[in-house]
């Protein structure tokens, strides 16, 4: 089995009210139910920091949470992440394969 890095990034920012934040938790907790064991790590929402390099940082990109996800393949991945409610609010997943070196 292969892990995949999921990173959150746009969608519709945090939300506004705690009706809305209690929708989106409803909505991700199904989402784990239906992905079961394939995720490993169900991550968390991250604050943005900083960038450490040893000349000018590349160009980054605001990530706005991640997710540790295994399958056989980046398609089976990809076909347990279609019905995160991240993607049905605007968001786009990013899905980078851990590579063992």
């Amino acid at each position: 089995m292969a892990k995949f890095l999921v990173t959150y990034i746009g969608g519709s920012g945090p939300p506004t009210d705690a009706a809305q934040a209690e929708q989106i938790k409803q909505a991700f907790g199904r989402w784990l139910g239906e992905a079961g064991s394939a995720v490993v790590d169900p991550g968390a929402p991250l604050r943005p920091g900083t960038h450490i390099a040893t000349g000018t940082p590349e160009a980054g990109v605001t990530i706005g949470g991640y997710s540790v996800v295994e399958a056989p393949s980046l398609d089976e991945a990809v076909d347990i992440l279609r019905s995160h409610p991240f993607v049905a609010r605007g968001g786009t997943l990013q899905v980078d394969q851990a590579v063992d070196i």
